[in-house]
């Protein structure tokens, strides 16, 4: 009898023990630092060395060499490859309206449908175009986070029907946009000062394309290939399903006679800001790149740990990467690759990161010298990088460089002053 009460509380202890160890494991992982001194000491792989350990030089070298194995190592291990079958599309115009807001712009809804082996999926682009162009005009393209109705209060603009996250600030819930929630993220959309200096603006609900929940795939794009087809260890997440529709709207405006197919920038904040990097890596079609605090994925050091890392944001978001990324939780140092070379992908296009004095979580340090590393490349092309490695003041930008950067004050947000900075960009460099 006491043998076998001494068995029990053995396993009793046995159990408690684990169940302690496996508590600590997971606090652990959602663990984030904040502190300067306690970033690891890490070494960045090179831009310029081959994998086969010859040194780039020229610009014929990293085009034909070196961009096509750092894009496929990205692939493989971060965000995963979209199916090579293309998929067939139509384009209907829903609603054209000639004098939209107050006469100021020229107003598109477009409906493309993506249909392959028989099922068809949607994706809706809200465009402005400012009405006093002459000509096709150079157009800011992103992605929203909660409908195309959501970004002005313009009674016009359709409502989709589609899975929204629920905001009760918004008055959604049940996962379904109404008319509460329209214009509800105006401010991040400052639709007609972007008409004023002479840009139009292009939007798509992120949702169209993959909605955001770790069961969204089906619902999606991804939902048009059938099982055999379905992703593997390295196959699309949401991030690239999202970058895939934003090169599918590139193809719309190629046969939009009203846009400059050739000054189009693509731009995105937060998890959209990871997805404009990545889509600009993608689609060389895209004339600049703009990166909004996108921190861990998008534009921050992987390798520095501050803020969100890439355990915490797969233990989060385990559908926005591809499956290999997740063996990468806790050993950043292991990738064979970090964000500096996401962002020398874009060269010789220029492209612009900001950060949020505030937003400690998506480590604008790290989305600085990202920046700062990647400039190496953009040299090769004989084009100005950014020349320090010390971040720049709050509000003071880097504007005439090839790749840009400001560090605004305040927090995870877009702004008018993030925008204001944009389309300064874009006069430097495209106009």
């Amino acid at each position: 009898m006491k043998v076998f009460k001494v068995s029990i509380l053995f396993f009793i202890f046995i159990f408690i023990f684990f169940l302690l160890m496996a508590r600590h494991t997971l606090h652990a992982q959602q663990q984030h630092n904040y502190d300067e001194s306690k970033v690891p000491d890490f070494v960045l792989p090179s831009l310029l060395q081959g994998k086969d350990g010859g040194s780039i030089k020229t610009v014929a070298q990293w085009e034909s060499s070196r961009r096509p194995e750092i894009f496929q190592l990205f692939e493989e291990n971060v965000y995963g490859k979209s199916p090579l079958e293309d998929v067939k599309m139509v384009f209907h115009i829903e609603s054209m309206q000639q004098d939209a807001l107050g006469g100021k712009a020229v107003k598109k809804e477009i409906k493309v449908l993506f249909i392959y082996d028989g099922d068809t999926v949607d994706m809706n682009i809200l465009i402005y175009l400012p009405k006093s162009m002459d000509g096709p005009a150079p157009v800011f393209l992103g992605l929203n986070f909660y409908g195309n109705h959501t970004i002005h209060n313009d009674p016009g603009i359709a409502i989709h029907k589609k899975w929204v996250r629920n905001n009760d600030d918004f008055g959604i819930s049940g996962h379904l946009a109404t008319e509460k929630s329209r214009g509800v993220r105006a401010s991040r959309w400052p639709v007609e000062a972007i008409l004023d200096r002479g840009y139009g603006l292009a939007t798509i609900y992120y949702g169209d394309l993959f909605p955001d929940h770790a069961q969204g795939a089906d619902d999606g794009v991804q939902g048009l290939f059938s099982p055999s087809k379905s992703p593997g260890p390295d196959g699309w997440g949401a991030i690239t399903t999202w970058a895939w529709g934003l090169g599918k709207a590139m193809d719309y405006f190629e046969n939009d006679t009203d846009i400059d197919q050739s000054k189009v920038i693509v731009m995105g904040h937060s998890r959209l800001g990871k997805t404009s990097l990545w889509a600009g890596a993608r689609d060389p079609r895209f004339a600049a790149v703009i990166s909004n605090n996108s921190g861990c994925g998008g534009a921050a050091l992987f390798r520095r740990r501050y803020g969100e890392t890439v355990g915490i944001i797969n233990k989060s978001f385990p559908h926005w990467f591809c499956r290999n990324f997740h063996s990468f939780n806790g050993a950043e140092d292991d990738l064979p690759i970090d964000q500096h070379m996401l962002i020398a992908l874009m060269a010789p296009r220029p492209v612009y990161v900001a950060s949020a004095e505030e937003d400690r979580w998506a480590d604008p340090k790290g989305e600085f010298l990202s920046a700062y590393h990647a400039s190496e490349v953009y040299k090769l092309y004989g084009l100005q990088g950014i020349k320090g490695n010390a971040v720049p003041p709050v509000n003071k930008p880097i504007l005439s460089s090839h790749v840009g950067y400001h560090i605004r004050s305040g927090g995870h947000n877009v702004t008018l002053f993030d925008w204001e900075r944009y389309m300064d960009f874009a006069d430097l460099h495209l106009r």
